[in-house]
């Protein structure tokens, strides 16, 4: 099949951050170093910012890869926090635009709250120690390279276990876009609305039910099933639940930077047998190389 070839000549990568978010690579750095490993598809998907994606173009163009668009948006969906990864989406979409505006001024309410917390706890300046490591937005992670740094945990997964989440010191309860507000914003600039990572959420099979449900009736039209932090049993999950809910399948390293990353780009294994790859027909691939000769039917 044609979208087995792509994957065979082609290394995808359509989940990735930057200094404009919370990766440790410039876009322009962060390009380089997708070429250096190999890919020749790739999306930037900020958190919530479309900042870097001029840059990234430009010096993708510089190494001969397809770039495409992207956004990574913060959901509350039941009272949890869901990604929504948007792909080949218009930038310039003001609704999307202002949106993600809106959702970036909530982010420092939120470190405001998380600083709080952590200080109740009697972890000091916090704020200030995130802050000095966010070059653009500040999120969670941002918190967890400072408590690494001031010695209160040996690596960033490590904090994870004991700060920032519910019921430890620093989560900070947050509403972010809506479900369908987000969804709209990237169907409507022309994009693909993907469910990023759905492994990390620990919804239970019923909740993940219920959100795929709800996710495809809004317009939904992936979901990403080889991704960094999922495991190769995930790997299938996920793959039988885009065919069981007629959703493309999404690849991406979801990469941070190095050391601050699950997995190398250009390490990703091809999605599973039978799913359909969301860059089926994308005429970008188009770009890279002629179409194999047709097979001969003798």
């Amino acid at each position: 099949m044609l979208q087995d070839v792509f994957e065979t000549l082609f290394l995808i990568d359509l989940h990735s951050h930057s200094t404009v978010s919370d990766g440790t690579l410039t876009p322009a750095e962060l390009v380089r170093h997708a070429a250096a490993q190999g890919v020749r598809l790739l999306s930037l998907t900020d958190h919530d910012d479309v900042a870097g994606l001029e840059e990234a173009r430009q010096v993708a163009d510089e190494h001969g890869m397809q770039f495409v668009s992207g956004v990574e948006i913060s959901v509350t969906w039941k009272r949890r926090t869901l990604h929504i990864v948007g792909l080949r989406i218009d930038p310039t979409y003001q609704p999307l635009v202002d949106g993600l505006a809106r959702i970036r001024a909530g982010r420092h309410i939120r470190a405001q709250g998380m600083a709080a917390s952590l200080q109740a706890a009697g972890v000091e300046g916090s704020l200030e120690g995130a802050y000095k490591h966010a070059k653009g937005i500040i999120s969670r992670t941002h918190f967890a390279r400072y408590l690494v740094e001031a010695g209160y945990a040996a690596d960033t997964r490590k904090v994870f276990k004991r700060y920032l989440v519910k019921g430890k010191p620093g989560y900070y309860e947050h509403h972010w876009a809506d479900l369908d507000e987000a969804l709209g914003w990237i169907i409507e600039s022309g994009g693909v609305a993907v469910l990023a990572h759905p492994g990390r959420y620990d919804l239970g099979r019923t909740n993940m039910l219920l959100l795929l449900e709800e996710f495809r009736s809004l317009g939904g039209s992936a979901i990403e099933v080889v991704t960094g932090s999922h495991t190769p049993d995930q790997f299938q999950e996920f793959g039988k639940l885009a065919r069981q809910f007629s959703l493309r399948a999404s690849l991406g390293s979801d990469y941070h930077g190095p050391g601050h990353t699950y997995i190398e780009m250009g390490r990703l294994p091809d999605l599973p047998h039978g799913c359909t790859p969301v860059w089926q027909d994308w005429p970008e691939l188009e770009k890279l190389a002629p179409l194999p000769s047709a097979a001969s039917p003798l």
